[in-house]
């Protein structure tokens, strides 16, 4: 994609939000599965559905935008979840394996804040109302997942890791 202004860049980083969302998608059901502690499988399951409508919302900024829905491949996203994949394998010990879901999930949630936030700051400045209070709402989502993961390992998760 040539990106010669503000608005083709816009449309590369929604591009990109779109293919990790996708991403995202099919990694928590394996994290759900993975996770020992109920309240994080259940954290899991429950931003599943959320995801679901972050890529439903993200389709119709496209049309807004006047632009069909494509994935262009996010290496930071495939990162962060190759690594989370791979930690979820190697680690034994459930309490542990389940500190670190939390981590790498926020390492997902971190990277989507920044992107959504940008992505608004941008409709803004183009004049694109309707498109930046679509891609709000989905922050607020993604602020409060976030939330919600610290309070799991900060309440019990981390603490039994220790142990």
């Amino acid at each position: 994609m040539k990106i010669s202004n503000l608005t083709d860049l816009l449309a590369h980083t929604l591009e990109d939000v779109y293919f990790a969302e996708n991403k995202v998608l099919k990694a928590l059901p394996k994290m759900a599965a993975a996770a020992d502690s109920k309240d994080l499988a259940k954290a899991f399951t429950s931003h599943l559905k959320e995801t679901e409508t972050h890529v439903a919302r993200l389709e119709e900024v496209f049309a807004m935008m006047g632009k069909k829905p494509k994935a262009t491949p996010c290496p930071a996203i495939l990162g962060i979840l190759d690594e989370a994949e791979e930690l979820i394998k190697d680690i034994k010990d459930a309490d542990t394996r389940d500190a670190e879901m939390i981590a790498s999930a926020q390492a997902v949630e971190h990277y989507e804040i920044t992107r959504y936030g940008t992505m608004i700051s941008w409709a803004k400045e183009l004049g694109l109302k309707k498109v930046a209070a679509a891609l709000e709402k989905t922050l607020k989502q993604e602020y409060a997942c976030d939330q919600a993961l610290t309070k799991i390992a900060e309440q019990r998760l981390n603490r039994e890791a220790v142990a």
